[in-house]
């Protein structure tokens, strides 16, 4: 069974108003494939301080491994200031640098690549060279990988992810991500032109556009594959995409067709909506019960 994932990226907390709230897209991705049964493990960063400890030990209550993440003597635990007095336009404001901004190589984290069945990354969390330079050791080994784009203004660089994209054999990108990536490697932004423009120049198996409650599409070597969506009553859309992502994952590595790694994982997107926050308890029959 293909089931080993290691997840390549930032964990923080959000600080809201209400109150502080773990997040960051590899720590929920992590975290609902080892909700989905899947053997995850994350490889980050948190600093030696309380907000490292306290993140730690809310990871440690979901059972998920420890062992590859780093504790930092010199740089903080990750936060995002989340500014929410103009509901319409919320800020967020990432400080830098932080732990994971400083990810070091290590064998052990070699090893958990090299055996692992996929490994997911993305640019955020390489936006420090440190850290970059650790995730293009890692890219090397010939295990799936898999590339969520996750675009954090301003903190990503096309030389970068032409990079990152030369060693992903799958893209994960939004509708505006699409835009963004469109613009740059001048393409029409619609779906099928930068699919195309991708698969002509990249090594990748498969290319997927997420579309918020729209749902989302599979590109498969030179087929579309479409799907609506789940009509829900949505709580908040916080980590609906990295459910999304995680659903995918699972399907892919059950190596279902694309019509159900696209139903599953719009599901999953779709039940993380109706809840608050990134990272609900769920088990899978939850998911199933959703429609």
């Amino acid at each position: 069974m293909r089931d080993h994932v290691v997840i390549f990226g930032e964990m923080l907390w959000d600080c809201l108003p209400s109150g502080p709230v773990a997040g960051g897209a590899p720590m929920n991705v992590a975290l609902n494939l080892h909700q989905l049964g899947l053997n995850s493990r994350l490889i980050s960063a948190v600093g030696r301080d309380e907000d490292g400890e306290k993140l730690l030990g809310f990871l440690g209550d979901f059972g998920l491994p420890l062992d590859l993440i780093q504790t930092k003597e010199d740089h903080e635990t990750s936060k995002v200031l989340v500014d929410t007095s103009d509901p319409e336009n919320i800020k967020y404001t990432i400080v830098s640098p932080v732990a994971w901004d400083f990810v070091t190589w290590n064998e052990s984290m070699d090893k958990a690549v090299e055996e692992a069945d996929a490994f997911v990354f993305g640019t955020l969390g390489v936006r420090n060279a440190e850290s970059l330079k650790t995730l293009i050791k890692l890219l090397h080994h010939p295990t799936l990988r898999i590339f969520d784009a996750n675009l954090r203004p301003p903190f990503y660089d096309f030389e970068v992810i032409e990079t990152l994209l030369g060693f992903a054999d799958i893209l994960k990108i939004n509708e505006d991500e699409l835009e963004i990536f469109a613009d740059y490697f001048q393409t029409e932004a619609t779906i099928e032109d930068l699919c195309f423009y991708l698969d002509q120049h990249y090594p990748m198996e498969i290319i997927c556009v997420t579309r918020g409650s729209k749902g989302a599409l599979i590109y498969q070597k030179g087929k579309m594959f479409d799907h609506p969506g789940y009509v829900v009553q949505v709580q908040d859309s916080i980590g609906a995409g990295d459910a999304f992502l995680s659903g995918f994952i699972k399907t892919y590595l059950e190596e279902k067709s694309p019509e159900d790694i696209l139903d599953f994982a719009c599901k999953i997107g779709a039940f993380v909506a109706t809840k608050q926050g990134g990272t609900p308890r769920y088990s899978e029959a939850d998911i199933e019960g959703l429609g």
